[in-house]
This record gives C-alpha cells, structure tokens and sequence, in this order.
C-alpha cells in the first residue's frame, strides 16, 4: 500500500489507481507514487528477465560492430576504443571487452603502421552481410511499416531523428535515407528543415488497406463476427497474459473487465479535431494510447524496444499520457524490464517461454550473433567451424587414430615376447616375466588412454 499524491488516497500494488476520491478515481486522473517508485514494486517476470540479461550484452556488442562497421577499412585502432571506453561504459576496459568476444571480434597488428587494431571476425561478418542482406530482401515489408508509422502520427510526418533512434527494433536498413525514403517518391516525401535535426519524412497518401491494427488481425483470427458483434470485451478487448505470482483480486479483475470493453479510437484514425470535455473522454483516449504502443511493438522485428526510442514519437502519435506509466498500468499488456539500466519494452502476447512466436530471418540471424555473444571464450562446435579449422580437426584425429594404432601395435608384440619367455624359462623365472609382462601391459594401456584423452 502507498499514499497518493494528489488526494491522500491509497492504491493497491497492481491496482495502480486511487480509490478514495471520485474525482481521482480509475476512471479519472491517475493518482500514484512516481514511476521509479512503481518499477521497483512491480511483479517481475523471470522468463524476460533471463531474455534481457542476454540481450544487455547485446547491446554493448552490436554498439561497437556499429562502429567498426562505420570505418572506412572495417577496422579501428585499439586505442581508439580504449578512449571510448567510458562513454560505451566498457567496465573492465577496451581490452577485456575484445576478449570477451573472441568470435566476434579479432586483434591483430596493423602491417603499416605497427600497432594493434580490432575488427570483425570471418564468422561475424559473414552474420552481418546476411543480416543485410534479409533487410534488402523484405524491402516491401519495410515500406509498409513505415507507412503505418506515418499514418498513426496526426499530421503524416514523423522526424527524422526519430527514425533514425529506431531503425533497428524495425529493420530499417542503415541507408534507409536513401534507399527506402529516396528511392520511393511515391510513398515518401524528405522535408528539408534548418539543420538535419529538424528533416522530417511524410507520407504521401495514405492506404486504407494497411490501416489494420494487430490487435484487430489477432480478435478476427480467434473470433467469429458474432462473437465480436455481441461482447465488447471481446470486440475492444486486447489479449492479457500476467506474470507468475502476480496478484490479481476481484476488483482488479473487474476493472480490467470494464477497461476491455471500453470502445476506442483506432490508431489510424484521426482526432486532431476531437475536443474531450468531460472524464469520459479520457477513457477512450487512454485506450487508444494504449493500442498505439501496441501496434507500435507489433512492427518492431523482435516485438520489442526502448522507452526512450518510443517516447520521441509522443508529440507526433498525439499521446497527451506518460508513456513509461501506460506501460506500468498494463501489466497483462506490456513487460517493463530495468536490466542494464535501460527501461526495454516487451509486448507479451509475442512470446512464448522466452521465445518469439512469429520468427522472422533478421531475428534469426540476430539470434546467431546472440549466440556468439553467449559463447563468450568457449570453442564452438564443428558445425560452426570453418573449413580450415574443420580440416586441422580431422587430421589431428587421424594422428591420434594412427598413435593408438602403433600403441596396439606394440601391445600385441610385448604379448608375444613375454609368451615365448614363458615357455623357455622354469616356474621361478615364469612369474617372475609374467608379472613384468602385466606391468608393461598396463603401461601401454595407460599412454593409449592418455592419447585418447588428448
């Protein structure tokens, strides 16, 4: 239990609203303690949590590939990363970094100039150039979500910037400027502004045709046309799935049940002209904020992203709430994680036990890079190898096999030595060589374990 701010009311830990004033009510205007304070008394999710302790090393590593990426010989100087270090937040250093992640990044020395530099190994680069290569090839599924994005905004224009802090939760590819917004005069229109801050990219026309939400593909894909007509929980409703261990009472669930069945603007439909009036216009507005931040995570590859990514596009979506508390009030909705002190976003219905449901090649082959980052400074399996290491592999196993051949070899004479001194020698010397026979046995034994071994 927690005070309230503004009416000296208590609210509930899941259920985030004021109960003590009609005029704070849940209906109304939001009565609580601050953000910071709400995220550390929220019900935690082992499942994203264990997700995101992956993807916050990912983050780290992707950040510096960028910048090799970025070079004009694909490679950098070591001390170039080592005066970056502070502001990549490199712990230990520029050097314990790059060991870390032998199989993504390489040092050498440079052939000119004799100092030590970095770059991507054979292995990473190989996920890269494939990596950018699916972007190239679902161009047409890039357009389209872009133009979503622009028809949710009021005006049909989003800032550059913008776009730019989001291009990889969406697949965009890093000339997206060029390539897509360009190269595309029919769909997209560059307004050049003061400075490249302020460029703005429009949409031309809006496409009726795209203006579905997910939300409504997920309702007509379960439900049949009666079921929608007749329950409005089932028609304005959005899917829930809670935590372990959340705690979920009788009047949490009856609010919850009335928010579902609160009808909404759609957020391809545009209100610039609506005027709210009264407490109820708040309602709707709320929940149409809330499915743009759905429809927003469904267009991202991985069906997630950055509280900070998302809060540039408030003033364009039209979003007059908090951000960070509509992801706070949904939990059954969305998944707020603090790992890595960055506020990350998860859209639940898109996951299953850690896994996304609807996988797609830019998410497959970012997993392979995840993979190499788990692998840390452990070898990878022969299916991973090159060729080279793949052949250097088999000709040291056919050395070992051809040693413990030699090593039977020499078994099989010592036996027959040993026999022969059996039958010539009298009783005294025949235990005498036996025994010496079983010790030079267990010997031979013993080194061609040891091969084996090896």
């Amino acid at each position: 239990m927690a005070s309230c701010l503004k009416c000296n009311g208590t609210y509930i830990r899941n259920s985030v609203y004021c109960t003590s004033s009609m005029l704070h009510d849940w209906w109304g205007l939001r009565c609580k303690t601050t953000s910071a304070q709400y995220v550390l008394q929220r019900t935690r999710d082992p499942t994203f949590e264990k997700l995101m302790d992956k993807h916050k090393k990912l983050l780290t590593v992707v950040l510096v590939q960028t910048i090799v990426l970025g070079s004009r010989e694909k490679s950098l100087p070591f001390q170039y990363l080592s005066r970056l270090q502070n502001k990549l937040r490199l712990k230990r250093g520029a050097g314990s970094f790059l060991k870390k992640y032998p199989h993504i990044f390489e040092v050498y020395k440079h052939p000119m100039k004799g100092n030590l530099w970095f770059r991507l190994t054979p292995k990473a680069m190989d996920i890269v150039n494939a990596e950018d290569q699916a972007i190239k090839d679902s161009q047409p599924l890039v357009i389209e979500r872009l133009k979503k994005l622009l028809m949710i905004s009021t005006d049909g224009v989003l800032p550059l910037k913008a776009l730019l802090k989001v291009s990889r939760p969406l697949g965009l590819p890093d000339d997206f400027e060029d390539s897509i917004i360009t190269e595309n005069p029919h769909c997209f229109r560059w307004i050049r502004g003061i400075t490249r801050d302020n460029d703005m990219v429009g949409l031309v026309s809006r496409d009726p045709s795209l203006a579905v939400t997910a939300v409504d593909e997920w309702r007509n894909a379960y439900h049949t046309r009666e079921e929608l007509e007749k329950d409005k929980e089932i028609r304005y409703g959005f899917k829930h799935q809670y935590p372990p261990g959340f705690r979920i009472n009788r009047g949490y669930r009856d609010k919850v049940k009335k928010w579902q069945k609160l009808s909404y603007w759609s957020p391809y439909q545009d209100i610039s002209l609506v005027r709210i009036r009264s407490k109820g216009g708040i309602k709707p507005l709320e929940k149409r904020a809330v499915a743009i931040l759905h429809e927003f995570l469904s267009l991202t590859v991985e069906k997630m992203a950055q509280v900070e990514q998302i809060s540039h596009f408030r003033k364009p979506f039209n979003i007059k709430l908090n951000i960070r508390d509509l992801f706070l009030d949904h939990p059954g909705i969305f998944y707020l994680c603090t790992k890595g002190n960055i506020h990350t976003i998860f859209l639940r219905e898109a996951y299953r036990r850690g896994r996304l449901i609807e996988r797609n090649p830019v998410h497959e082959l970012r997993q392979k890079t995840l993979e190499l980052v788990e692998l840390g400074r452990r070898c990878m399996d022969l299916q991973s190898l090159s060729d080279e290491a793949k052949a250097s592999l088999e000709r040291s196993k056919e050395n070992s096999e051809q040693v413990a051949d030699t090593k039977e070899k020499q078994v099989e004479l010592s036996d027959s030595s040993c026999q022969s001194e059996f039958w010539d020698s009298d009783c005294g010397s025949m235990n005498d060589s036996s025994e010496d026979r079983e010790a030079e046995e267990w010997d031979v034994e013993s080194d061609a374990s040891d091969w084996s071994e090896t």
